[in-house]
């Protein structure tokens, strides 16, 4: 399972339109686009953070899928099977914490990629600032951004990570096992974790566990073997971030047994879907997806036999006091 599932990763990887920094694709826009946004869960201060987006080719890497389903179900919200996937990150203002939840992508995947630090920066954070970080798995979209070459980025920062999803990544037995091809992704999930590993600056966890007042680890294994879902909760209100629970909502959503070749288990991966979904749906509480639409964050609602998503909507309501 593990050696056709990274093969199948490097083949897909391989394939996409931006896979390197080298490669410099055509620009469709000339600006920067805000890469943040602001909202309160009870007493809580939350911020979406846009790492950036990156095209994938929708048709080819997910899987399960009837034929002509994908591109169908994407022409309905008028796009192509060429989608532009967003990579989010979130910060939570804990009383005196910082914390974020996954990292970003780093120099891995390109130059459309990358932006975590710059908006941060634009809300006034720098990443010396934060004082833990939740990750929801070691896939390097969302652990690239720990390091910056041999520099970490989060100096100041516990790595919050289930124990299984260290384990995983960290053996060397799992690499040897991999083809030559499949072991740089355990090289770069090396890379990314290990010097926080060395500096005393990783804390690990096992199940559903409490980490903070309000915040808890929720497991959800699947699409990695320690994948973690975490649960934000105040004052009645609730969020629960879900990391890569599903990669292209336009699809995932109508249809949750469609899974992506990067799933480790693909069963286990459908069925955690099929239960965070209905769950979400039976709770009404938000819900914030790493590769949904900026800012990611919304609710489901039912939809035949499937569901549908429901932004979060927006709100500018910031009070500018009156100048004297």
């Amino acid at each position: 399972m593990l050696a056709r599932t990274l093969i199948a990763i490097f083949i897909c990887a391989s394939s996409l339109p931006v896979a390197s920094a080298q490669q410099d694709p055509v620009p469709r826009i000339d600006r920067f686009q805000a890469g943040y946004y602001h909202f309160k869960l009870g007493d809580f201060d939350v911020t979406a953070l846009s790492d950036g987006t990156l095209p994938i080719p929708a048709d080819v890497l997910l899987t399960g899928a009837k034929p002509g389903e994908v591109a169908a179900r994407l022409a309905e919200t008028y796009q192509t099977t060429a989608v532009d996937a967003s990579i989010n990150a979130y910060l939570i203002k804990a009383g005196h914490r910082l914390v974020l939840v996954d990292a970003g992508t780093g120099e891995l995947y390109g130059p459309t990629l990358n932006k975590l630090a710059a908006s941060l920066g634009a809300i006034g954070y720098q990443p010396e600032q934060i004082t833990d970080i939740l990750i929801t798995h070691i896939h390097t979209d969302h652990t690239g951004g720990l390091m910056d070459g041999q520099r970490i980025v989060f100096p100041n920062a516990t790595v919050h990570v289930e124990q299984r999803e260290l384990d995983y990544w960290m053996s060397a037995a799992n690499r040897a096992r991999a083809p030559d091809s499949a072991r740089q992704y355990f090289d770069q999930a090396a890379a990314k974790m290990k010097p926080y590993v060395d500096s005393g600056r990783v804390k690990t966890f096992s199940g559903a566990t409490q980490l903070f007042p309000g915040i808890r680890s929720i497991p959800s294994p699947g699409h990695t073997p320690g994948h973690s879902f975490y649960a934000l909760e105040s004052r009645g209100e609730k969020l629960v971030f879900w990391g890569d629970l599903l990669h292209v909502a336009e699809v995932q959503l109508p249809n949750p047994a469609v899974t992506i070749v990067f799933d480790v288990d693909p069963a286990a991966a459908a069925a955690q879907r099929k239960q965070a979904f209905a769950d979400a749906l039976k709770g009404r509480y938000w819900v914030a997806g790493d590769h949904v639409a900026f800012p990611g964050v919304g609710h489901l609602r039912a939809d035949g036999d499937g569901y549908r998503w429901v932004p979060m909507p927006y709100v500018n309501d910031y009070y500018v006091p009156a100048l004297k």
